[in-house]
């Protein structure tokens, strides 16, 4: 490659570059090196070419990316969260697609969704429980935007239970209630009696009713029907009953009405008559109880039977009338002393006059051992749950929580 002579390079006579043109030579590299710099100047988009682009993409990925913000209470994490009011899951700028809540083994928690942005659970949560929390949201140009989170919820110190009738599984009287009594006073109703639900097969209303802050007792405005089958859940597990006092219940009961049977003792006439389906099967003569003891009025229903029992009248108030050791076919209709029950001592009362201390009373013999009698008929012909009503006694109606006797309440005043 042929160079041209560098402006003020000297050249020798027989053409050979001086000192000056030598020096220049050594300056060569600093010429291609500027050339190499301006190419590599050219290369590296010194004008607005690439990055133009990679703005472009950062716009992109940002257009990409959901508006939309997810908030979760309490926070990931935490512990100790208290079982109602602290869980809740929002949105901004966006709306909440999906909000699914599980426990440790689970089940999912069922929600209710105000405004599309805030969601929180229809219920409660139970006590010492680790739960998930998945939450997703749109912004307005649809594109999502999710959340996850986790939690424990507190572990009470304090905690209440509910001794319940019937039992599980068990077939009862027509006019068995449900009932509940719990173990500790309580100061939240509302979020107790929410917290259990109640089914039947077929359909009825049910409604309950509470007696004090320590009982709870459920019932159809009649009767229930022969055949009905119903099914109790309990979820008390969580459930503040009273500050700082928490249920620890999970269980469902399940309980069959079975054959209808309504006994009407007619207390002025001295019988009563045995129904099944409203049609009389069977009249037995009675004695019921003599002036200044009279038995109570009203509809009473069978919550225990027992074969043989020993009545001392130092437990109902009437100190030193009476303790017989050896009561047979004794079933209670009150839980102040109320009993319909088999009397071997009652010589010529039955069907004609009045003797017993306010129970109704059946013609037996000692000992029970006699199946013909009418007490141990009407003994083996009864079962728990089913209703003896006692009517033109002259003493008052009996109060619907003497025993499980709340049919003698209004359905209107029941539900109130």
């Amino acid at each position: 490659m042929n160079l041209r002579p560098i402006s003020g390079a000297s050249v020798d006579a027989d053409g050979r570059r001086g000192r000056r043109a030598r020096r220049g030579s050594r300056g060569l590299p600093v010429l291609i090196s500027g050339a190499l710099l301006l190419a590599v100047t050219a290369c590296g988009g010194g004008g607005s070419g690439s990055g133009t682009d990679k703005d472009k993409d950062a716009d992109s990925a940002q257009s990409k990316q959901s508006q939309a913000v997810v908030t979760i209470a309490p926070e990931d994490g935490a512990q100790s969260v208290d079982t109602t009011g602290a869980l809740k899951v929002s949105a901004t700028k966006g709306t909440l697609t999906q909000v699914v809540v599980k426990d440790a083994k689970g089940t999912e928690i069922p929600g209710k969704l105000t405004g599309g942005t805030s969601w929180t659970p229809s219920t409660h949560l139970a006590a010492s429980t680790r739960y998930t929390v998945h939450a997703v949201a749109k912004d307005s140009a649809g594109r999502q935007a999710a959340e996850d989170s986790s939690f424990t919820t507190l572990t009470p110190k304090n905690t209440f239970v509910g001794t319940f009738t019937p039992e599980d599984g068990s077939t009862v009287g027509v006019g068995m209630p449900f009932s509940l009594r719990f173990t500790r006073g309580i100061t939240h109703p509302e979020a107790v009696e929410k917290a259990i639900k109640i089914t039947t097969e077929p359909a009825v209303e049910v409604a309950g009713h509470w007696f004090g802050n320590d009982r709870l007792d459920f019932r159809p405005e009649h009767y229930w029907k022969s055949g009905t089958k119903v099914t109790v859940r309990l979820n008390l597990d969580g459930v503040e009953g009273r500050p700082g006092v928490y249920g620890k219940q999970s269980k469902t009961v399940s309980f069959t009405i079975g054959r209808n049977q309504v006994s009407v003792v007619d207390a002025a006439g001295h019988t009563m008559k045995v129904m099944r389906d409203g049609k009389v099967v069977k009249t037995i003569p009675v004695t019921t109880g003599k002036p200044g003891y009279d038995t109570w009025n009203g509809k009473m229903v069978i919550s225990e039977k027992l074969t043989v029992t020993r009545m001392n009248g130092e437990t109902v108030g009437y100190g030193g009338e009476y303790d017989i050791k050896d009561v047979p076919h004794a079933m209670r209709l009150t839980t102040s002393g109320t009993f319909i029950h088999g009397n071997y001592w009652g010589g010529g009362a039955f069907g004609n006059y009045n003797a017993s201390h306010g129970c109704v009373g059946l013609r037996d013999v000692r000992g029970g051992y006699d199946p013909g009698v009418p007490a141990a008929w009407f003994f083996d012909h009864s079962m728990i749950g089913d209703v003896v009503e006692v009517k033109n006694s002259h003493d008052r109606t009996v109060a619907p929580d003497n025993g499980l006797n709340g049919w003698n309440m209004s359905w209107a005043d029941w539900k109130k």
